[in-house]
């Protein structure tokens, strides 16, 4: 597969298919995490103006998501990164990651970060954004601590 396999388009949160990719996510994230590590957005939470959300199809068929939310000083973080069981590798979350990469460069955000699990069930997640040079960075923005977190940090300006 490639990324011209795939169309990746607006969505609100709130649509259908958008909701049930949300739900499934919600529901992963916490059966691996405890709830006071779990920092995935609810639908209300992703349709803030401070996101901009995306679903992935390909063949009509919603098969990823992903959103990027302005953190306020020239940077974002990536939210809400996830891919159908059944579509996992694909080339989905690859493609989705592209582009919201893509979108934060013509955004001159100046930097990308995220927060992600810890453990052995993240660790296919932590690879494909190191893939993309992400490195290993202390908490940012309201996040502390956790020994279930890795947040994670690509500077935009020196990947250009």
């Amino acid at each position: 597969m490639t990324a011209a396999d795939f169309d990746i388009t607006a969505a609100r949160p709130s649509d259908p298919e958008a909701a049930a990719l949300i739900h499934r996510h919600l529901s992963q994230m916490a059966a691996q995490s405890p709830e006071a590590s779990c920092h995935a957005m609810d639908i209300s939470g992703l349709e803030g103006p401070e996101v901009q959300f995306f679903v992935l199809r390909r063949n009509g068929q919603a098969l990823a998501m992903g959103a990027l939310k302005d953190l306020g000083d020239g940077s974002r973080e990536l939210k809400s990164m996830h891919t159908l069981a059944e579509a996992r590798g694909s080339g989905a979350g690859r493609a989705m990651l592209a582009f919201l990469l893509d979108l934060a460069r013509r955004e001159r955000a100046a930097a990308v970060y995220l927060e992600t699990g810890s453990t052995e069930d993240f660790l296919a997640s932590r690879r494909l954004y190191e893939s993309f040079g992400f490195v290993a960075c202390p908490p940012f923005g309201d996040y502390a601590e956790d020994p279930w977190s890795v947040f994670m940090h690509l500077d935009l300006r020196a990947a250009a």
